[in-house]
Formats: structure tokens, C-alpha cells, sequence
């Protein structure tokens, strides 16, 4: 991640959960990640966290269908 370019004086991640957090009503657990991102011999994957609280998808549809 990048470091302080915009003289905010927070790096990328400290940004994220900056902007996350400062809702209204919300709580810190709404910064925790949610993706896993690798890199491996030039291909990137985005993997979905299992634990992760809000996941893409049908919310009405049994993930096992």
C-alpha cells in the first residue's frame, strides 16, 4: 500500500477503515476484511474471507443449491 500522498497522514489502509467507520451507527467490526487478495506469478486472485459478515450473492438463496 502507498503511504501518506494526500497529506492526510494515514496510509491506504488507515484510510479504509477510516471511511468505514465513520457512519452513522457504525461499529468497528464494519473494517474487518472481507477479501483476501494474492499475488502469484503475475495473476492476482480475490478470494471471498469465510469469515466474512456481508458476502456477495442471493441473501435468499441456500449457498448449498
Amino acid at each position: 500500500m502507498r503511504d501518506d500522498i494526500d497529506g492526510t497522514g494515514m496510509n491506504d489502509e488507515e484510510k479504509r477503515r477510516d471511511q468505514l467507520t465513520s457512519a452513522p451507527n457504525a461499529v468497528a467490526s464494519d473494517a474487518d476484511p472481507r477479501i483476501d487478495v494474492t499475488h502469484r506469478d503475475g495473476v492476482t486472485r480475490i478470494d471471498i474471507r469465510d469469515d466474512a459478515d456481508v458476502r456477495p450473492g442471493d441473501p435468499t438463496k441456500d449457498p448449498g443449491e
